[in-house]
């Protein structure tokens, strides 16, 4: 799935695509920057996006053998959540309907 088929699927649930388009944008635009602030996003049910450092290394270009400094850069790490997971390797049922990661309601106490 790309992001237009993404933003097909929010249509049919919207029912608009206009609208559609924007939440899709909005939603990535706000997770984008968060983790380039060097902030971690977590959302329930799906996985969290978090920036990683990746130290300055030495490495070896393959075609001569020769040693090459690679210089630090910032990376993102993405870790599926566990409901993620469980939908996907099947141990979980994908429900016909409705959201596949929303929280089950809270059981009242007594």
């Amino acid at each position: 799935m790309n992001k237009m088929l993404l933003i097909e699927e929010v249509a049919a649930k919207l029912g608009s695509r206009t609208i559609a388009t924007e939440a899709v944008e909005a939603v990535f635009d706000s997770i984008v920057r968060a983790v380039a602030g060097g902030e971690r996003v977590s959302v329930t049910g799906f996985g969290s996006l978090e920036p990683i450092a990746h130290p300055a290394r030495f490495a070896r270009n393959p075609q001569t053998g020769e040693r090459v400094r690679v210089d630090a850069r910032r990376g993102v790490r993405f870790r599926a959540g566990t409901s993620f997971k469980a939908l996907v390797d099947g141990t979980k049922p994908l429900p016909e309907e409705g959201s596949a990661i929303k929280k089950a309601p809270k059981t009242p106490r007594a």
